[in-house]
């Protein structure tokens, strides 16, 4: 192992990060709460305390207290997630009355991530992961709906979404005194999305064509994460990320679908975190997280913006900005045993205006419970796992047609999730 070349770890990187982008619902809106094991056990509360092989998705300047390491691993997500339509008595409705819920409910995703000690002051990484995601897939059922006789969720036979992300970064940091560490993260990101079922919407359209049903389509961007860590004192520590807004290419095929001609940015968001080290055994984690969605348009824009579909400054998904508050502690109970838990607390972003589009992305999970642990096999090798469960989180509005609002019908997205995730981890020199 200790004879591992950059080469090697870079195909491996590559082979994992195209696996990355397997399509997911992420947990905050569309981001993941963490990135690998130790993070997502934590509820990603370690921005302060983010020292492994995937740190730089974490904190960048996190690195610098992992050694030479590297971290291979994958989750199993499973996402719960329909609607329910209830109609009034003699009334029409465009979507399904009663219960409705997405097929397709386990996705592996993987994660790749290994950190180079340079000397004591610096340090390298290079990681490959997805943060983010949706997916919805909803069979070609019947309304069962007076005025309404046509099959599929939106009348256009089988429907839904797919959203996959995957970044690639590479992160210097370095210890600029006994307090100060600071890492940078220039991040490469690789988008795949389609959407099927959504011919009904082609007439409120600026791009009928280019709206629904066109296979994936791939959109590309350069962006950076910026982190910092500073030691106020030997037990106590603050972290601080910022990524900015992410311009990428626009989905062409989806022109008529997503605000200002198919533009889906990556939002800008930003993290605060607290770590103190209780005891030698025990460190506790406080972190916060604000994730800009209302910046993109074509999230951020209400569905019911007065515009065509497509258009500059159009409809979109109407999602408010996530905050995200988030508890951790993890205890070294041996040198072979490391147990983490966590738990976090974020606002939905979905309101009840918007819950007609948002059948696609039901993105209102609420509260992340997390636990996990690490075990130290010897020789450098250690198994770290991670387990979440967020529970079932409900909104509740009246359905908006193309043709307008509809108070006949009322819909309820829900939804709840599981996640499992296992890595081995190897380090250098051990």
């Amino acid at each position: 192992m200790k004879k591992i070349s950059i080469k090697t770890i870079s195909l491996v990187a590559l082979v994992f990060g195209v696996g990355a982008g397997t399509p997911a619902f992420a947990t905050e809106g569309y981001f993941m709460n963490g990135v690998g094991a130790a993070s997502k056990a934590l509820a990603g509360a370690d921005v302060a305390n983010a020292h492994n092989a995937l740190a730089s998705a974490n904190n960048p300047a996190g690195i610098l207290g992992a050694g030479d390491v590297l971290e291979v691993g994958v989750s199993l997500f499973s996402p719960k997630r329909g609607f329910t339509g209830t109609t009034a008595p003699m009334a029409g409705a465009f979507t399904p009355n009663g219960e409705v819920t997405s097929g397709q409910d386990y996705f592996p995703v993987p994660a790749f991530g290994y950190v180079r000690q340079l000397d004591a002051s610096s340090a390298i990484s290079l990681a490959a992961y997805g943060n983010g995601g949706m997916n919805t897939t909803y069979g070609d059922v019947f309304p069962r709906n007076v005025g309404f006789p046509c099959s599929g969720v939106f009348c256009g036979g089988k429907s839904g979404v797919s959203l996959n992300q995957l970044y690639v970064s590479g992160t210097y940091a370095r210890r600029l005194n006994d307090q100060i560490s600071i890492g940078i993260s220039p991040t490469y990101v690789l988008q795949a999305f389609k959407a099927s079922g959504l011919g009904a919407f082609a007439g409120v359209s600026s791009s009928p064509a280019n709206m629904t049903n066109r296979n994936y389509d791939w959109s590309s961007g350069f962006g950076v994460r910026l982190g910092a860590e500073i030691a106020l004192s030997d037990n106590f520590r603050i972290g601080a990320v910022f990524q900015p807004k992410i311009n990428m290419s626009e989905f062409d095929a989806y022109a008529g679908l997503f605000a200002d001609h198919g533009d889906f940015d990556i939002p800008a968001n930003y993290s605060l975190g607290l770590a103190m080290d209780a005891s030698d055994n025990l460190t506790l984690m406080l972190g916060y997280r604000h994730i800009s969605y209302s910046d993109v348009n074509s999230v951020g824009n209400s569905g019911q913006t007065p515009l065509p579909f497509g258009a500059a400054n159009g409809p979109g998904f109407g999602w408010d900005d996530v905050d995200t508050v988030k508890f951790g502690m993890e205890y070294k109970a041996s040198d072979a045993w490391t147990w983490r838990a966590g738990i976090s607390s974020n606002n939905n972003p979905i309101g009840p205006e918007d819950v007609t589009l948002n059948i696609l992305a039901p993105g209102v999970v609420e509260l992340h419970v997390t636990g996990g642990f690490a075990h130290d096999m010897g020789n450098g090798n250690a198994i770290e796992a991670a387990f979440m469960y967020a529970p079932e989180a409900k909104v509740r509005g009246i359905e908006v047609t193309p043709q307008g609002p509809n108070p006949s019908q009322t819909i309820e997205l829900n939804m709840h999730q599981f996640e499992a995730t296992i890595s081995w981890v190897h380090k250098f020199g051990n």
